[in-house]
């Protein structure tokens, strides 16, 4: 066993799921930072006095990675090399109850509200006004800032409101105080996110409010790039596209989740919206913003989804033909109310259906991506590799986008800089150029 010392508590924060849970995080680490705690991300060193988990339970796969997490740190506990584990996020909010009584190992429980009772339960006290202070885990030119928490939208596949609760949208001052914060610390990029940016402010104002805190967040000194995630398509306030059309500093990237095209799918998926609509809506998009670079997420093997309504899906997405795709299979949730229909597509048909997509898109990227060759973009340079610079354009987000790719024969260059870059050559998801001086 572990002989305690006196120097400063060790914590490691795990955080699994997406980049909603990765700002939890960093709030809880710039809360225990603050308060004298040594404070860790994902640290792989066995000297840990606390480990906290920040769990995802969103779909299967992420509940059982989830798991598999708190198991492995729970072995690590009975070897004497974790003092105290902790678990909070989604997993915890949904599955409290049943996680305690499985894993006695874990200390506490917590939900995905309970960051004053984490910190009292490290016996020290909670100072709500460092709330919004945080240590950042992404690199330091660019942060993710989440506008509003929870979900009102009532998708029949969806559990996030039984994990997050109803929307609750950030005040804009507050918002902007948190932007100015991060500029102040060298980020020149805003990740913009929440279950649904386009919700923004209607619980607050009375009114969609996404464009307004765009152009409140524009006006902050250091802030180059502010790109938008997460825009549900049923209620797309139009007055969005013409600031990101007109502000130099919005990206021309948006992000919206369409799930599936097929009118019938979309009615029972409860997306309040038809495929007629999603289409006079990516069609409105690209007229006001003619050099937009679409994402899109796409849910296949939904409850009763034949093979005539997932051809008709591919059809269209090879028709309209989005920038970014992410393909997800459908996670039979408890009580979301798509529980009560029958999950009838084979786990096998899903994961064909879900290929065949991707492998559509990746054919998709390459023919976009080439007509990039001898264009020039500007590029953020994001880290370096061997012997290239990777970077990204307005058209790519971190970590899920196409990287620019500069071989180093420029060392002058800077993490965390902008330069102009000219493409010679692209594949699927990746672009290759030189330094425009």
């Amino acid at each position: 066993m572990r002989t305690k010392s006196c120097h400063k508590r060790k914590v490691n924060v795990i955080t699994l799921g997406c980049s909603k849970n990765l700002v939890d995080s960093e709030q809880l680490m710039g809360e225990l930072a603050h308060l004298g705690f040594d404070v860790y991300h994902e640290n792989e060193d066995d000297d840990q006095d606390i480990v906290i988990i920040n769990t995802c339970g969103f779909i299967e796969s992420a509940k059982e990675e989830s798991i598999q997490m708190i198991l492995q740190f729970s072995e690590a506990k009975k070897k004497g090399l974790v003092e105290k584990l902790y678990v909070t996020g989604c997993l915890s909010e949904r599955y409290k109850n049943e996680l305690q009584q499985e894993l006695p190992e874990v200390d506490a429980f917590f939900g995905t509200k309970d960051l004053p009772r984490i910190i009292k339960h490290l016996k020290t006290d909670f100072k709500k006004e460092l709330t919004g202070e945080r240590l950042l885990t992404t690199p330091t030119h660019y942060a993710y800032l989440k506008i509003s928490e929870g979900c009102d939208r009532p998708c029949s596949f969806c559990a996030i409101p039984l994990m997050r609760g109803s929307h609750v949208s950030v005040p804009i001052e507050t918002l902007v105080d948190q932007a100015q914060k991060l500029a102040d610390k060298g980020v020149k990029e805003l990740l913009l996110i929440a279950q649904d940016l386009t919700y923004y402010g209607l619980d607050l104002y009375k009114k969609r409010e996404l464009a307004k805190l765009l152009e409140e967040l524009s006006k902050i000194n250091g802030i180059e790039w502010i790109r938008l995630h997460y825009l549900f398509p049923s209620g797309f306030p139009e007055d969005v596209l013409y600031v990101v059309r007109d502000n130099p500093k919005i990206c021309n990237y948006l992000d919206m989740p369409i799930q599936h095209i097929n009118t019938e799918v979309l009615k029972n998926m409860k997306r309040g919206i038809t495929k007629e609509k999603t289409t006079e809506l990516i069609l409105k998009i690209r007229s006001i913003i003619p050099n937009v670079a679409l994402r899109t997420s796409i849910m296949v093997g939904f409850p009763g989804e034949t093979e005539q309504q997932f051809q008709e899906l591919l059809d269209w997405l090879k028709e309209i033909k989005f920038d970014r795709l992410g393909v997800f299979t459908y996670s039979h949730e408890e009580n979301t109310s798509a529980y009560a229909l029958k999950d009838n597509v084979p786990s096998k048909v899903k994961k064909q259906r879900a290929d065949l997509v991707m492998l559509q898109q990746q054919q998709i990227s390459f023919e976009l991506n080439q007509q990039k060759i001898g264009k020039i973009f500007k590029t953020i340079i994001d880290r370096k590799e061997g012997g290239y610079w990777i970077g990204r354009t307005e058209y790519d987000s971190p970590d899920i986008d196409n990287e620019v790719i500069i071989k180093d024969e420029n060392t002058n260059l800077k993490i965390g800089e902008f330069y102009n870059v000219k493409i010679f050559d692209a594949e699927e998801f990746d672009l290759y150029g030189t330094i425009e001086n």
